[in-house]
């Protein structure tokens, strides 16, 4: 209903424009001997029609442009923004004081073709000029009793905006580890929570699985903890796509806004790579940040159970790394001195083969 609503008002759009055409052709009279109404209906028709069969086409490219804007302003900061608007609401009064000029010249349609190309060019220059230039320019030099140590919480919440925002994913609000790296500061810029991942996490929390609604409640109170939270910038947005898929609208938002998608989803993390979408996992994290461990170290290991190979044991560090023990099936439910020899990394995660000492 929206998109015919939309081709009929393009249409219509056309069929003003052909009105402002007949007008022309009949102030330069270049059909005398044509009737008055019949100019005026052929112009609007024609226009009308060609405007409605060229409507997808605009449409296509209004989204485009739209997007482009959303993108731009998203990256701007408030300086940039207030500068811009300034520089453009100058530029445009200069275009008008300029324009008024090209009132006296003796063809119209020359007039006003320049009088549009004017608006065009002042209207880019006075958004262009303060943001590559005005905003650069340090202020608090000029006031030299303002000590630039001495910024407000609102100061560091504007340059927080500077940075990509973080769009969240269900999968790691479950996992939980998220709440703890924004405790520490390691993240920058807004998480992105959008209702869509909160209507999930709702549906996984009411599940009738005892397991599932554990963590959906989980992932609740983490949720809870992290809009708490004063270490990290959160924004629940309200939006949607014309998608099932939560993965899909996930990284649409991303597209949209620019930003990265913060995941632990290894399927979603492939996807988002091949459309170019920037993407934060915690197990890629996690496993950065892990101790480097090289052959010849030596282990204090406690072997736990059975492992896959022939006479294998297996134990684990603290923070889940599995360690493979040759010939350690005789050792398990002991601790004992191990050396390394080998590292093996995954995408899974990361094993250490040792043997006993």
């Amino acid at each position: 209903m929206l998109k015919r609503f939309s081709n009929v008002f393009i249409g219509g759009i056309g069929g003003l424009i052909g009105l402002g055409v007949a007008n022309a052709i009949e102030k330069l009279e270049l059909f005398p001997t044509v009737n008055r109404t019949v100019l005026y209906a052929a112009s609007a028709i024609i226009l009308f029609i060609l405007f409605l069969l060229l409507s997808n086409a605009f449409i296509k490219v209004i989204k485009k442009l739209i997007t482009m804007i959303e993108k731009e302003i998203f990256t701007l900061n408030s300086k940039e923004i207030i500068f811009s608007t300034i520089g453009f609401t100058l530029g445009m009064l200069i275009a008008l004081l300029i324009s008024n000029i090209f009132k006296y010249v003796p063809i119209r349609v020359i007039g006003l073709v320049l009088t549009v190309i004017t608006y065009i060019i002042f209207g880019y220059l006075g958004i262009s000029i303060p943001r590559n230039y005005v905003t650069n320019i340090d202020f608090l030099q000029y006031f030299p009793n303002v000590k630039k140590d001495k910024k407000s919480k609102n100061d560091d919440l504007e340059n927080s905006k500077s940075f990509q925002c973080k769009i969240v994913d269900t999968s790691v609000i479950i996992d939980g580890r998220i709440l703890h790296i924004a405790k520490t500061g390691f993240i920058e810029g807004k998480l992105i929570i959008p209702n869509f991942v909160l209507d999930e996490l709702q549906h996984i929390a009411d599940s009738a699985d005892d397991l599932k609604r554990k963590k959906g409640r989980r992932g609740l109170d983490i949720l809870k903890g992290l809009i708490d939270s004063k270490d990290i910038e959160v924004e629940v947005m309200d939006i949607d796509f014309e998608v099932e898929e939560v993965d899909s609208k996930l990284l649409k938002l991303a597209i949209k806004l620019n930003g990265a998608v913060l995941t632990n989803d290894y399927n979603l993390n492939k996807v988002a790579v091949v459309q170019d979408v920037k993407v934060l996992n915690i197990n890629e994290l996690a496993n950065a940040v892990k101790p480097a461990v090289l052959p010849g170290e030596k282990f204090t290991v406690e072997i736990i159970q059975k492992g896959k190979g022939n006479n294998q044991g297996v134990g684990f560090l603290d923070d889940g790394t599995m360690i493979v023990v040759e010939n350690g099936q005789k050792f398990i439910g002991k601790t004992i001195n191990t050396l390394v020899t080998s590292v093996l990394q995954t995408d899974a995660g990361r094993m250490i083969f040792v043997k006993p000492e």
